[in-house]
């Protein structure tokens, strides 16, 4: 991109979705004006240095004012709480699964251990969430008033002020080649809950049935001593996840790289489970028993479990991959 959709992608950036394109033509007609017929880039920067900087150009465009930050200090406060936010929620949830995993007892009911997860949860997510809104903002609050430069022009990320030199360090992203925070933390967050289910497996995947009191666990589904052997394959397994998360996390957009780890990931993961599946203890005697009579038939119901679950497994893996590598393909004039 050109330094002229550059500054006009850094102001509408800042604007709600729904005016963006009528904002971004009505700027793009007002630097042409300022230009003439045959101008340099040293005219384009002339013009952006006029118009000012986006952060400033694009509060006029917006019906509210920004004032629990002020103007100099907001563009980085916001940069900083959206990217810390997620991963102090994604730490703190995990952290809470490692504990149940850790503390866990056959003496408690299924049923408390997963409402005891949700409610903890939820409590330390609004928790960990109001400390990070709160010591950020003190923080920004504090280094506004010990401020005492004379311009109160918005500082970029590298607490200087704005010129159409920093146009040149930007990295334009796609949307649809870019990662958001949130599909990072999605991912930590989905890699604790499976990873606790595994781990308690045969306290909490099984056979339900209703009761005088309620659900009643009748039979587990697995073999918890069969899963437990297999636990540096899933250590390895966790690990992968989590350094792909992180390398998403620091990339923020698709690259060959990150699909090629991805792909690497799905992989691994896919082999690992297919062998933990293919071990022929794994399912308990009881559940297998349990769904034969079920299905009034004296045919096996591994065999049919099995190719099942492999089959789902590999399927959203492929398809995973192959979004990874779609989006890394995608090219800065695509999204046009």
């Amino acid at each position: 991109m050109n330094l002229i959709e550059l500054y006009i992608h850094e102001v509408t950036r800042r604007l709600p979705e729904k005016g963006r394109e009528d904002i971004a033509l009505e700027l793009h007609s007002t630097i042409e004006d300022m230009l003439p017929d045959n101008f340099t880039e040293q005219d384009v920067k002339s013009a952006l240095s006029k118009l000012g900087n986006p952060a400033i150009l694009a509060s006029g465009y917006r019906d509210r004012p920004m004032h629990l930050i002020g103007p100099r200090y907001y563009d980085i406060y916001i940069s900083l709480l959206k990217m810390i936010l997620p991963i102090a929620l994604a730490i703190s949830f995990i952290s809470l699964i490692a504990d149940n995993i850790v503390s866990y007892s056959s003496d408690n009911a299924e049923l408390n251990v997963i409402l005891s997860i949700i409610g903890e949860g939820i409590w330390r997510i609004l928790s960990t969430a109001i400390q990070v809104f709160f010591w950020l903002t003190l923080l920004f609050s504090i280094l506004e008033r010990t401020d005492h430069a004379k311009k109160q022009i918005p500082l970029t990320s590298s607490f200087k002020e704005w010129s159409p030199e920093d146009l040149k360090n930007i990295s334009y992203v796609p949307m649809e080649k870019a990662i958001s925070k949130f599909e990072v933390f999605g991912g930590l967050l989905w890699t604790a809950i499976w990873a606790t289910i595994y781990f308690n497996a045969a306290n909490l995947i099984g056979v339900y049935e209703k009761g005088q009191e309620g659900l009643e666990f009748i039979t587990p589904t697995f073999n918890q001593a069969i899963l437990h052997s297999y636990w540096p394959l899933v250590v390895l397994v966790i690990g992968l996840e989590l350094g792909s998360s992180i390398y998403k996390w620091i990339t923020g957009q698709w690259t060959k790289k990150v699909a090629f780890l991805n792909t690497v990931f799905h992989f691994v993961s896919s082999v690992v489970f297919i062998t933990i599946f293919s071990n022929p203890d794994l399912f308990k005697v009881s559940f297998i028993a349990y769904m034969n009579d079920l299905f009034t038939t004296t045919n096996e119901v591994k065999e049919w479990i099995f190719w099942v679950a492999v089959f789902t497994f590999v399927l959203f893996a492929a398809i995973d991959s192959y979004q990874g590598f779609r989006k890394a393909n995608i090219h800065k004039g695509d999204t046009k």
